[in-house]
């Protein structure tokens, strides 16, 4: 009976399904709950090895942040149509997105719950998954404005805060759209896009809303 030693799994695959492990962990336990040997049980490794590749528990929870974040911003991008009007490229980024997060709801929650719950240094990770998102839609709004011709001072005064406004309530949403009987990523995007575009467009128009006192 011949046989020679099982081929080892590569150091790259055993990470990410130690990670993996560890993001279905986090997600439905939270991060005080969750313990190594949970992750190591589900990895189906042992608790030894995954100290070896990850060293704790925090930096297996920062690199499952790190992984999530990168995905979700990478699934956004992706999704984004290429010369069309800007509202259609954030049309079809918001749909990207709330298909992802629907899609991937523990990663979700890993970056929407148990992250930013734990202080740092998790919010911080967290918080670099928000700024370029920020950073993109702030783009998308920009030249929104220029295909509008609105007054050139606009991106300055309002192009920022108007990005943060939008993904901050994109983010509020994705939980809505992937809870039990929850609307589809379509519907969703739709309606923030209702609520947000239509207000940008009066504001591109120069119709803005002023308090009365």
């Amino acid at each position: 009976m011949g046989g020679g030693r099982s081929k080892r799994m590569p150091r790259a695959v055993r990470e990410q399904q130690m990670l993996d492990a560890a993001v279905r962990t986090f997600a439905r336990r939270g991060y005080r709950a969750a313990s190594m040997d949970d992750i190591a049980e589900l990895a189906g490794v042992s608790k030894p090895l995954v100290y070896l590749y990850l060293n704790s528990k925090e930096e297996l929870f920062t690199a499952c942040i790190r992984r999530e974040a990168k995905a979700l911003v990478a699934a956004v991008r992706a999704a984004v149509e290429r010369d069309v009007p800007a509202d259609r490229q954030l049309w079809s980024g918001l749909r990207g997105l709330f298909t992802y997060t629907a899609e991937h709801p523990d990663g979700w929650a890993v970056l929407h719950s148990q992250a930013r719950s734990q202080g740092e240094p998790f919010v911080r990770e967290v918080a670099a998954m928000r700024a370029e998102l920020v950073s993109f839609v702030e783009q998308l709004i920009g030249e929104a404005s220029k295909e509008a011709d609105c007054d050139p001072e606009f991106a300055d005064r309002e192009v920022a805060g108007l990005a943060y406004a939008l993904v901050g309530a994109a983010e509020s949403m994705a939980d809505w759209a992937g809870s039990p009987g929850g609307p589809t990523a379509k519907e969703a995007a739709a309606t923030l896009m209702n609520f947000a575009w239509a207000g940008l467009g009066n504001l591109l128009r120069d119709q803005k809303w002023q308090p009365s006192a």
